[in-house]
């Protein structure tokens, strides 16, 4: 019987603007895999899988799957790690190590409008979709084929808007992605006691 619903850390680039792979980069007191993993898992995503590239990662109660084709860009790693996912799983939530403000109510949220029937629900701020997003499984191949380069999910979400509910977390995190140092330590400075600042408009 599908049940679970699986969660996908992308976390395979080599963070060229940034000078090392972001995956091992230290975001309050954890590596951006560590954080992403733990954000998935803690929304309610089983198992949790991530998808490395760059750089080797090791982590706890996580399935680690290797992209070895990550310099094509994100869409490769969408593809390995939904092609991981045990298939109990009726539905997976894709998110990014580079975006570590995101948290797990997100994940929740999105969990429970699949639950409630949707097929592909997104991350909404203040109305603007973001990430995570959640595909069912039966969109999985069409997903894949239409991912290219470094654009993941995003052709598929555009090419079927009639499937798509958008579910607003702007009270429950931000999608600020770390690209540069001047990223990380911006949004490093958004974090207070360990918890991310809301989005606010």
């Amino acid at each position: 019987m599908l049940a679970s619903v699986a969660g996908v850390l992308l976390a395979a680039g080599d963070g060229s603007r940034l000078g090392r792979p972001k995956a091992l980069v230290q975001f309050a007191g954890q590596s951006l895999a560590a954080r992403g993993a733990d954000m998935l898992r803690a929304g309610g995503a089983d198992p949790v899988i991530v998808v490395t590239g760059a750089a080797p990662v090791s982590l706890r109660g996580v399935l680690v799957v290797h992209n070895a084709d990550w310099r094509t860009g994100m869409g490769s790693s969408m593809a390995a790690g939904l092609i991981a996912v045990p298939d109990t799983c009726a539905a997976a939530v894709l998110a990014l190590a580079d975006q570590p403000l995101v948290g797990p109510e997100a994940v929740r949220r999105l969990v429970a409008a699949f639950t409630a029937g949707a097929r592909v629900a997104v991350a909404a701020y203040s109305g603007q979709p973001r990430n995570p997003v959640l595909i069912a499984r039966e969109y999985w191949p069409q997903a894949i084929e239409l991912a290219a380069g470094d654009v993941g999910a995003r052709p598929f979400l555009r090419a079927h808007p009639e499937l798509v509910t958008l579910v607003e977390c702007a009270d429950t995190g931000r999608p600020d992605d770390i690209d540069t140092p001047e990223d990380l330590d911006r949004i490093g400075r958004l974090v207070s006691g360990g918890h991310a600042v809301p989005a606010k408009e």
